[in-house]
């Protein structure tokens, strides 16, 4: 990991109490083998369970973790956005705090790094999910990339390394999930040079997904739309930049 001088790495949790101590510990072993200069900041949005107990507990015994705390679930968006907002090194590493991903694979995105790259995204190498989230995630990436115009493979992986530059001129506004299509899409549009990175996805063993459920389907439909007429149609986010 010799390629950065600094990093961020932030997880949002929700109701992630039986995760995210692993999550935090397996980050801080990893990166602190390639550099001295790091943070790690948890966003707990509003959970419920004891996430903030443990996360209180992770703050004392290590002094490079910070937690910023939503009083009340403002919704995974709003979650990325705070962290991403909150971040101050040169790069910045996010995953979720439900442990489907593992933080040591962070070394694989950094290996690839080269002077030019700005964004190395992970994508899944196998999908670990029961069916249904297993057929919703395998039409879902096919609809939005051919409505989107998206180059990646698998826009829906939220293990992603970028420079904390990207977000002077990216600026996000989704609250939702659909806040990873909003990010790649700026950030696609704005040209900034992707690489992308084969990751392990595992059994979620603890609670359950905020986004994809069927009661939900409907409302991220409307959401998918509302961003497809305001980033494709409208180009509101590159015709500000001009301005």
């Amino acid at each position: 990991m010799e390629s950065l001088k600094s990093l961020s790495i932030f997880f949002p949790a929700y109701n992630d109490a039986a995760t995210i101590p692993s999550m935090v510990i397996s980050a801080f072993l990893t990166v602190r083998r390639g550099t001295d200069d790091f943070e790690i900041i948890v966003v707990n949005d509003g959970s419920k369970d004891h996430t903030g107990e443990m996360l209180n507990e992770l703050q004392r015994l290590y002094p490079q973790v910070r937690v910023i705390t939503h009083p009340q679930n403002r919704g995974y968006g709003a979650a990325l956005r705070t962290g991403l907002s909150s971040a101050s090194k040169e790069w910045v590493f996010y995953t979720d705090g439900d442990a489907q991903y593992d933080p040591r694979e962070l070394v694989k995105l950094v290996e690839t790094l080269e002077s030019n790259i700005d964004v190395v995204n992970g994508y899944k190498i196998e999908r670990s999910d029961p069916l249904h989230r297993i057929i919703i995630g395998r039409l879902y990436p096919h609809i939005v990339r051919i409505i989107f115009g998206f180059r990646l493979r698998d826009v829906d992986c939220d293990y992603r390394l970028m420079r904390r530059s990207i977000f002077d001129k990216v600026q996000l506004t989704s609250t939702s999930g659909t806040i990873c299509l909003e990010m790649v899409k700026k950030m696609q549009d704005f040209r900034y040079k992707f690489s992308e990175v084969p990751v392990h996805h595992y059994h979620r063993a603890h609670g359950k997904s905020q986004f994809f459920n069927f009661s939900r389907l409907f409302r991220t439909g409307i959401q998918l739309m509302s961003l497809w007429w305001n980033l494709v149609v409208k180009k509101h986010h590159l015709k500000n930049h001009q301005a």
